[in-house]
């Protein structure tokens, strides 16, 4: 029994999962039920708002909306899938619909499991790793992918079995190293094999049946089996806060230095932020990462269909590492929990999914007068709050950092492993799509596209995006010395598409309209400082570009409307084409002066290196919303100045080089110790 009230932006609970299963089981009496989510429903907004506006004035808090949440599932009897909606207040189901039999649902850890265990017993399967021919030591392992697109009428759940060969045992053995070259494929509800596809292994489309493998040294990442000694003059780096950090926790309610928010946590999106504020002011509704594709640029069959959504088909949520002390986050850390549910409808907890904590990013500002030589010195101290997605290969660490001049950043870092194709290259032959990354296997082109969806409260929950060009002003009377420059704006007044422009410095901003600044005599604003990225490559006749659209423009703007959260719709497992931000636009609604949503689309072109082999070096893109005539100065003016009282830095001493030792007749020839001050 659910006893405790929750939040409407609170992460469901254990109790909850339970009670929508309860409520399932007398929906559907009889009927085994497969489960694969069981979350919180986002919360209608205009019932939200009243009771978020009367936390943030302190006033009495009206009755809080109704606490939803959402299910999707399969009957097994029928194979049919389901959505559902729950009243988890009224303990009663709002609706259960059965969708398409051409929809997906998402993919989850047990379904995984299933397949690859299926994949490894399977007679079919053994008989293909027996054409090997493996040595004592050396075994098989398999990735399941979810398959993709490229049949407008398939509509069965299918998966993509990719084979590797484990040369140590070893819980780090990189078996990418060895990628084999046949590919199971299954249907994923009735577990039958579809068909075995052989995988070329050349620059061109022709495959062969399995053949005796010809031993090759895996190329290893992990410490154990590295040929190399470790380096050995890494000195400790330790981060304290003897007296503890400056933030402060209730629940899943967060404040530090002026900025409070709600931290909210999901299967799908993984980390959202709720109602963030500045000083009591609003800022933003909610922030999160909507979607993620990752298309893959190899021709071949059957790479032609691999495109991860990696937030629709599995979830950054279900992927969710649990972080540890020392090694993910350093600092005094605080930790947040989540829940998902397993396919039986059992509660999973999610250990430490969320790490948050203070840094020091350098100096957040700096002026010495010059002709008295004394200097005013502020670091920037930051808010991180971190969560780190392992998708098979690849992790993916996000971000949210917030410091006291009002600026929230969103850092996305791109690691792990490649994800690796067979490739005969002993010859020297190479391919125009990918990089030879080590004997027999090539990593192909691919891009990694977010979407940040932004939903604005810039002072209130009406606002305006446009855009601001720099212009060079014209050749008259005006600028007679032809130097002077202005800004052009755009308002984007209907729901619709913008590119971003480096050549015209495209700055995009949120402002509210019935309110101006005191100084500048400007609406409040907040800018978006956009990540410039390459769009999507795929053709644009292609399966992989309608199901990926939202990655064909940097600038979306959409007015807002309950349950349109996704950039590429809410099903993207094997989807033909999206029903998201493309879409939406297509309405025109009014935008100027609306409760709107901003999405922004940018990513990462990823033509590998061999550097990024056999682990990635991280990859670094961010994007950052700063305040733009929301304050009358520097909000940041009240941080302490910086002291060597409050920082307690050390000098470090050094010895004094030959070249630099006093010369004979001078004194003692002997080096001295010396301290630099700084």
């Amino acid at each position: 029994m659910v006893t405790q009230a929750r939040h409407p932006f609170d992460p469901i609970s254990p109790e909850e999962i339970k009670l929508a299963v309860r409520i399932l089981e007398a929906t559907f009496p009889g009927v085994e039920l497969r489960y694969k989510r069981i979350d919180v429903n986002e919360p209608i907004k205009k019932y939200v708002l009243p009771y978020i506006e009367a936390e943030r004035l302190r006033r009495p808090l009206p009755a809080p909306p109704a606490r939803l949440l959402y299910t999707l599932f399969h009957r097994l009897d029928t194979g049919a899938f389901y959505k559902a909606v729950l009243n988890a207040d009224k303990r009663t189901i709002v609706y259960a619909k059965e969708l398409p039999r051409e929809v997906q649902g998402p993919i989850d850890p047990d379904e995984i499991t299933e397949i690859e265990e299926l994949c490894m017993r399977h007679p079919a399967v053994l008989a293909e790793i027996e054409k090997l021919q493996l040595p004592a030591g050396v075994t098989v392992c398999n990735d399941p992918w979810m398959y993709g697109t490229d049949n407008e009428t398939e509509s069965r759940r299918l998966f993509q079995c990719f084979m590797y060969l484990i040369e140590v045992d070893h819980p780090q053995n990189n078996h990418y190293s060895l990628p084999c070259k046949f590919s199971p494929v299954f249907d994923g509800l009735t577990h039958e094999l579809v068909r075995m596809d052989y995988l070329p292994g050349g620059p061109d489309f022709e495959t062969t049946q399995t053949q005796p493998w010809k031993p090759v040294k895996a190329i290893q990442y992990t410490h154990d089996l590295l040929d190399e000694p470790l380096r050995t003059d890494l000195k400790p780096y330790i981060v304290q806060q003897p007296e503890g950090p400056s933030y402060t926790a209730d629940g899943n309610s967060v404040y530090w230095q002026k900025w409070r928010f709600r931290l909210g946590f999901n299967i799908r999106e993984g980390l959202v932020l709720y109602n963030i504020t500045y000083d009591n002011r609003n800022v933003f509704y909610r922030l999160a990462v909507s979607e993620m594709t990752v298309p893959y640029g190899d021709p071949r069959a059957p790479y032609h269909r691999k495109q991860a959504f990696d937030v629709g088909d599995t979830g950054f949520g279900m992927n969710a590492n649990q972080l540890s002390l020392g090694c993910d986050c350093l600092g005094h850390i605080k930790y947040f929990d989540g829940y998902r549910n397993d396919c039986k409808g059992n509660p999973v907890q999610l250990k430490n999914v969320v790490c948050m904590h203070e840094q020091d990013n350098g100096l957040q500002h700096k002026h010495t007068n010059y002709r008295t030589g004394a200097a005013t010195v502020v670091r920037n101290r930051q808010l991180v709050l971190q969560m780190i997605c392992t998708v098979a290969n690849y992790e993916y660490i996000f971000a949210y950092i917030f410091d006291q001049a009002g600026n929230v950043e969103l850092e996305v870092r791109a690691t792990g492993i490649l994800s690796t194709v067979p490739f005969d290259n002993e010859n020297g032959q190479t391919v125009p799509w990918g990089t030879n990354v080590g004997p027999g296997v090539m990593a192909p082109f691919h891009q990694h596209m977010f979407s940040f969806r932004i939903d604005p409260a810039i002072d209130g929950f009406k606002n305006t995006v446009y855009y601001e060009d720099s212009v060079p002003m014209p050749e008259d009377d005006t600028n007679p010395w032809l130097v002077g420059y202005t800004t052009d704006s755009t308002v984007i007044n209907k729901a619709s598409t913008a590119n971003t422009s480096v050549d015209r410095n495209r700055v995009f901003k949120i402002r509210n309209d019935s309110i101006n600044n005191p100084i500048t005599y400007k609406p409040v604003a907040y800018k978006l400082q956009t990540a410039p990225s390459q769009m999507l490559l795929v053709n644009k006749n292609a399966l992989g570009y309608r199901r990926a659209e939202f990655a064909t423009k940097p600038i979306w703007v959409t007015k807002y409307q309950d349950d349109e959260l996704y950039a590429a719709g809410e099903f993207t497992n094997q989807s033909r084409r999206a029903e998201g931000v493309e879409t939406w636009v297509q309405r025109k609604d009014n935008t100027e002066n609306e409760d709107v949503v901003l999405w922004h689309t940018f990513g990462l072109t990823h033509n590998p290196r061999i550097e990024d082999f056999p682990v990635m070096p991280m990859e670094r893109v961010s994007v950052m919303l700063k305040p733009d005539g929301f304050f009358t100065k520097n909000p940041a003016l009240d941080v302490p100045q910086s002291a060597q009282t409050f920082n307690k830095s050390t000098l470090h001493p050094e010895t004094v080089s030959a070249c630099c030792a006093p010369s004979a007749g001078s004194g003692s020839g002997k080096a001295k110790l010396y301290k630099r001050m700084d």
